[in-house]
């Protein structure tokens, strides 16, 4: 008896007032992942549990399937002294890129923040202070991306902030709804490696197997900035993916009506 009566309050609670169950699926914290491109077959999210609420709400993980197009994006939360040389790069490479940076990079580094933004790359949001956006509210992420975005503005008077990746590839429904609310596409990644431990590096051929073994068609490529091994590796690895056939793009490239990828 008292197990039915338990049960019964539970049931009364959870949908008798229409409360928590669809907000408790909304705030279910998700870490982004993936299945990785070998041979370039493409990656896939779909054993991951989360690939209704990435397509849901607008999020980029990977382009379009039938094009041989990639997307470089760089996260900058500190510099380490590698960011002029990869700017170097892409200049000589003629080579688009995108840059999310945190609050700290842009008090930091405002002269590497101005030559992105000249040099033609786009520049996007990555937090003001790095947080787990699901542990906080939407007020609070509002104020988030908002400093950042103006902060951005104020050093490079580029106004325009349209992209965000969730600081750790941490997130939700909620998150990923209110930052679309917000004007902001997520963008996640189809290709990375562990690249971001300044104590863990192990050369630039390596970086270069790393990225190049992961190529497939209209792949997202995550690359840290604080990486020795990413600074060395990229003419190359830009060079053999030219060499394969593909293309670098900007995401503002990566047309909304494109059909989203069965992956």
């Amino acid at each position: 008896m008292k197990y039915a009566l338990i049960c019964s309050l539970l049931v009364s609670l959870l949908f008798g007032t229409g409360l928590p169950v669809a907000s408790a699926q909304a705030d279910v914290t998700h870490h982004f992942g993936f299945k990785k491109s070998v041979g370039g077959q493409l990656p896939s999210i779909n054993e991951e549990g989360f690939k209704d609420i990435i397509d849901k709400n607008g999020a980029i993980f990977l382009a379009d399937p039938s094009r041989k197009e990639l997307f470089l994006t760089f996260d900058n939360g500190y510099e380490n002294g590698y960011t002029a040389p990869i700017l170097d790069t892409l200049k000589a490479k003629k080579v688009p890129a995108i840059f999310f940076v945190t609050g700290h990079y842009i008090k930091d580094q405002p002269e590497l923040l101005k030559r992105m933004a000249a040099e033609g790359h786009l520049i996007g949001n990555h937090s003001w202070s790095h947080p787990d956006m699901t542990t906080i509210s939407d007020a609070q992420i509002r104020e988030e991306l908002e400093k950042v975005k103006s902060a951005t503005a104020q050093v490079t008077g580029q106004s325009k902030m349209e992209y965000l990746r969730p600081p750790r590839g941490i997130f939700s429904e909620r998150t990923l709804r209110v930052t679309r609310t917000l004007g902001y596409t997520n963008v996640f990644w189809s290709v990375a490696y562990k690249d971001w431990d300044v104590n863990d590096q192990h050369g630039a051929d390596y970086a270069y197997q790393k990225v190049v073994s992961q190529l497939h068609p209209g792949a997202v490529i995550l690359l840290h900035s604080v990486s020795k091994d990413n600074a060395a590796a990229l003419g190359a690895i830009i060079d053999e993916a030219r060499r394969q056939g593909y293309e670098f793009k900007s995401l503002d490239e990566m047309k909304p009506e494109q059909p989203r990828p069965q992956s």
